[in-house]
């Protein structure tokens, strides 16, 4: 690359297809990851994003952007199961920190602690991990509303007792408002079979056409190299 005032691109068409099979086997490998997702619960997809100067930096220049619209979602027989029906995300803490999901599969412990199939905590709209005040006789005598309001039934008082808010927030951490959380119910991906193999066939007709391109041309080079070694 030589810099006068501007940029001149020097490179062999080799070079070229090789960088851009690179390329494309990453972008396939980002639909395999969609695809492997498909049947996750609270996966989300992602898009490839390709710049305008990818064809000189290569792979460098791909990256990757969330599909952050709501997946299917779908009933489920286990009370603390919750889907989020809006764009958000469950908060819990495990020893690496708080994270971000969209899968809602929780339980509890023997202290009541409402937790994730990975025992991290579920964190609250305050931020602190929730906690039953007590663990109920039956796991259906919890309920919890579309705002992520958590109560327990007390056999005992015949009342309904607060255990906390579930919180959910967007990707800059802030609370979202009206998190429309449905009880008993999962999501599925977002992610369609269908649309990743159409989107990955160009994908793969690219590679295909560069990978001839590169086997013309090493064809090429080979001949020239056994020319040269015949002359002398």
């Amino acid at each position: 690359m030589l810099i006068k005032g501007g940029i001149n691109y020097i490179d062999n068409g080799m070079s070229a297809s090789l960088m851009a099979m690179h390329l494309q086997s990453q972008i396939i490998a980002i639909n395999n990851e969609n695809i492997t997702g498909f049947d996750k619960i609270g996966y989300q997809r992602q898009d490839p994003v390709v710049s305008s100067f990818t064809e000189f930096i290569g792979i460098h220049g791909l990256s990757k952007a969330t599909d952050d619209q709501v997946g299917r979602i779908v009933a489920s027989d286990n009370p603390l199961d919750c889907a989020i029906s809006v764009k958000g995300y469950f908060q819990t803490m495990d020893k690496d920190g708080i994270k971000i999901t969209r899968d809602g599969r929780f339980k509890l412990d023997k202290d009541g602690n409402l937790l994730t199939l990975t025992d991290a905590s579920v964190l609250s709209n305050s931020g602190m991990p929730i906690q039953l005040p007590f663990v109920p006789e039956r796991i259906e005598d919890i309920k919890i509303n579309a705002k992520g309001d958590i109560r327990v039934f007390n056999h005992k008082t015949m009342k309904q007792e607060y255990a906390g808010t579930i919180g959910v927030v967007d990707t800059e951490g802030r609370l979202v408002t009206r998190p429309e959380i449905k009880q008993a119910y999962n999501e599925a991906s977002n992610v369609s079979l269908q649309n990743e193999f159409i989107s990955m066939m160009p994908v793969v007709r690219n590679f295909e056409a560069n990978r001839q391109m590169f086997l013309i041309q090493n064809q090429n080079l080979s001949k020239v190299i056994s020319q040269l070694g015949q002359g002398s």
